[in-house]
């Protein structure tokens, strides 16, 4: 394996890249895979990457959800821009309808994710053609436009078969091969959530991973294949205990009618009964005791959030570490994440190496919207409008 690490990232550094060729650009989720993880000292595939590259923190958008900041991340949009304000949302002009992660009909309506154009589809009109095994959005025509390759998420593919279907669609004819790719893993946050952040669990996921772009490595290898790699996460973890639960039946008077909730523990998502919205915010908007609730509309400026139509009425979002549910909900996991983006906790990896990319380089942390407007570079095309900038990124380039 250290042969091959080393092999790869002298590849990736001096392959020959003919005048006319743009290489392949791979952007690489690992999903909740918190910026320190680097440094557990099990991931040597990374960690070469990073040494022959760049490597950073990313800070993520409000909220450090999963879908809100995997839609910035290729769109350069604020969730409040794009429109993914959360794992779990609702919308006025979609009556009737909540959005879910496990809600298949709602993931693959185009409707939800209008609000930005991601990357790929921006470079399918501009003739470049695009694969993504599994990212959120890439399932849905969005503007009416698909991946030229995409695939149905399946959560219990193995990390290795979701590389192989990678290394599958660059053994296809040059005219039918993508020149970019996204590749999704979702081992590392698993993990985090079931076990925490701090457990050995985590450290085989992580490890795991780590393998497969392994894998990843030796088949652009044998394949003669040079690539940009751009390895991000959509967010950190932190870990959670007994002592830091929150209820919140303890906020509300009592004799309150039940407030209906589409997310809870890291933050919660409230919309009062009808005819008590008044009743509710008077209980609940303010600072309480490691937690502060917020109307829509009034969200401090940082957080860049709360103006989008599908924001809940009211949101509560605790300290970091802490959670909020209900008496009536299931016992809370071993970590999560949701928390202020600027909680270190939250930070998220970022890795980029190839012949775009300096040696060595160790960036100042930045905003996750960043990724956008170095993926368009990369990729050749013209970014649509977005909250990004090159800027924080631009030491990194070669040129």
């Amino acid at each position: 394996m250290r042969k091959l690490i080393l092999g790869f990232a002298l590849f990736i550094l001096a392959f020959a890249v003919p005048a006319a060729a743009r290489p392949l650009t791979i952007l690489v989720s690992i999903d909740g895979f918190r910026a320190d993880y680097l440094d557990h000292g099990v991931t040597p595939v990374l960690s070469a990457l990073a040494a022959s590259g760049a490597r950073g923190a990313m800070r993520p958008s409000f909220p450090s959800k999963t879908f809100p900041n995997h839609y910035t991340l290729v769109t350069g949009l604020r969730p409040d821009h794009h429109g993914i304000v959360e794992n779990n949302m609702e919308d006025p002009a979609i009556p009737g309808v909540t959005f879910r992660m496990s809600n298949a009909q709602a993931v693959v309506d185009r409707r939800w994710w209008d609000e930005g154009e991601p990357i790929w589809v921006t470079a399918e009109r501009a003739g470049i053609r695009t694969g993504t095994m599994y990212w959120p959005g890439s399932e849905a025509p969005i503007h009416g436009i698909r991946p030229s390759l995409w695939k149905h998420f399946d959560p219990v593919k193995p990390a290795n078969d979701r590389v192989d279907q990678v290394l599958a669609w660059l053994d296809l004819p040059a005219g039918e091969r993508p020149e970019f790719v996204t590749l999704y893993f979702d081992d590392v946050d698993t993990a985090g959530h079931n076990y925490g952040p701090d457990s050995p669990e985590l450290n085989a996921a992580a490890a795991r991973v780590d393998q497969a772009l392994g894998r990843l490595a030796e088949g652009l290898k044998a394949r003669g294949v040079t690539a940009n790699l751009v390895v991000v996460a959509d967010h950190g973890m932190a870990p959670l205990s007994e002592d830091r639960r929150l209820f919140i039946e303890d906020l509300m008077p009592a004799g309150s009618p039940p407030l209906r909730a589409l997310g809870w523990g890291a933050f919660m998502t409230l919309y009062p009964a009808a005819g008590q919205e008044t009743a509710t915010e008077k209980a609940l908007v303010g600072v309480h005791l490691h937690v502060t609730c917020w109307k829509k509309g009034h969200f401090p400026a940082r957080f860049h959030y709360g103006l989008n139509p599908r924001v809940a009425p009211i949101f509560c979002l605790p300290e970091t570490g802490w959670t909020l549910t209900s008496k009536a909900l299931p016992d809370h996991e071993k970590g999560t994440h949701g928390f202020d983006p600027y909680s270190p906790e939250m930070a998220a990896v970022f890795v980029a190496s190839g012949p775009a990319f300096r040696s060595g380089v160790r960036l100042k942390t930045f905003d996750n919207v960043d990724v956008y407007p170095l993926l368009a570079r990369l990729v050749g095309v013209t970014p649509q409008p977005n909250d990004g900038a090159l800027a924080p990124l631009r030491s990194s380039l070669a040129h």
